[in-house]
């Protein structure tokens, strides 16, 4: 009996095709890993709206109920709206900063650096053909571009 049939040995089952597989596998990302500082930032601010939506939950609550401790609450519920919209404002200026910073790859693939090594070759290649060859007599010879001595 294979161990495709079900034959109830160690290799039988749903884990009967990575007998081979290790135990950690490295899989390849959708996306790159966002940058530290950005990182930082985004759990900082997921933070800050997790606390204010729990201030809100528990002002809600505490106004149903009619307590003293409603408008202190409901005061920082406010204020916590205003320090979430700061986090996710400095979430977007991070990840700006370190854009314009970082976010500039410079590699010999690329179109830019292609076509300027093309323009380095060109003026070399002018360079190196011959042109006009300047004479040593003549009106030109004392003055100008072509002066030999």
């Amino acid at each position: 009996m294979s161990s495709d049939e079900g034959g109830g040995g160690a290799g039988s089952g749903a884990y009967a095709g990575v007998a081979g597989r290790g135990l950690w596998v490295e899989e390849p990302t959708r996306r790159r890993r966002m940058p530290d500082p950005v990182r930082t930032s985004a759990v900082r601010a997921v933070v800050i709206v997790a606390v204010t939506l729990t201030q809100a939950t528990i002002t809600f609550f505490l106004t149903l109920t009619g307590s003293w401790l409603a408008l202190p609450m409901a005061l920082c519920a406010i204020a916590g709206t205003i320090v979430a919209t700061w986090g996710a404002l400095d979430v977007l200026i991070t990840r700006q900063m370190w854009n314009q910073r970082y976010g500039v790859l410079s590699e010999p693939s690329s179109t830019a650096r292609r076509r300027s090594r093309e323009a380095h070759r060109a003026a070399r290649g002018r360079e190196a053909t011959p042109g006009r060859i300047p004479r040593e007599d003549g009106p030109l010879a004392t003055s100008g571009p072509y002066t030999t001595r």
